[in-house]
């Protein structure tokens, strides 16, 4: 069985490639206090699916580089400024699709601010 760790992608600006953070806590041998570390790996990510911010899950892998001993197996949950840059992508697609549709029912430009409704109701009369 490989070892599978979670961590959050700290830089995915190579091509094909991911730092990811690994936190862990443990206790110290000495004082006995819990101490926070963490450990940056890695990871091959094929298809760049994964984003800054993004947590993933990783699994050991052959050596695939001088550093690359991971590879990706999936994306646990995406950043939020992720979320919201996919959100505000939708929003400027479907206002898109309403000037589309305004221009063909009013048969005025797409930059024009009027909304479908009102030249709908500019056609009727």
């Amino acid at each position: 069985m490989r070892t599978r760790l979670t961590g959050t992608v700290v830089s995915a600006k190579a091509s094909k490639t991911l730092r990811v953070e690994v936190q862990r806590t443990y206790q110290h041998p000495v004082v006995g206090k819990y101490v926070k570390a963490r450990t940056v790996c890695h990871v091959h990510d094929e298809e760049e699916t994964a984003d800054e911010g993004d947590v993933v899950e990783i699994e050991e892998s052959r050596p695939l580089s001088k550093l690359k001993r991971w590879s990706l197996v999936r994306i646990v949950e995406k950043s939020k400024e992720a979320r919201v840059a996919e959100k505000l992508k939708q929003q400027h697609d479907s206002e898109g699709q309403d000037q589309a549709i305004a221009a063909e029912v009013g048969g005025k430009s797409e930059e024009s601010d009027e909304t479908a409704d009102e030249l709908a109701a500019a056609a009727a009369e």
